[in-house]
């Protein structure tokens, strides 16, 4: 299995930007999906978006347009950018890997919060 490493989190005002890293301790092509969640402060974890093992990109409808995800495979990490920051886009952003065999892996997130 392969380890899960988020960073890029921070505090940024609305109307900012964000990039968010996922490494992997080992090959993307451990997975057939790959994705981002969040979870904010009372609230379940939702899926934000994810990409295919072909690099197809889906998103969730109120994230679309504003988040892009990619990867660069030869570095073993999955990127979120998030443009234009809202404060209802605070949340702790979880990056998830599905195996071939239907596991999941989770990383440990990194806390996003948009705040004037």
């Amino acid at each position: 299995q392969a380890d899960l490493v988020e960073s890029g989190g921070g505090l940024v005002q609305p109307g900012g930007s964000l990039r968010l890293s996922c490494v992997a301790s080992g090959s993307f092509g451990r997975f057939s999906v790959m994705g981002w969640s969040r979870q904010a402060p009372g609230k379940q974890r939702e899926l934000v978006g994810t990409m295919t093992s072909v690099g197809t990109t889906n998103y969730k409808d109120s994230v679309q347009g504003r988040f892009t995800i990619s990867r660069d495979n030869a570095k073993n990490t999955m990127y979120l950018q998030i443009n234009n920051l809202k404060p209802e886009d605070t949340a702790v952003y979880y990056c998830y890997g599905r195996l071939w065999v239907d596991i999941d892996i989770w990383g440990q997130g990194t806390q996003v919060t948009v705040s004037s």
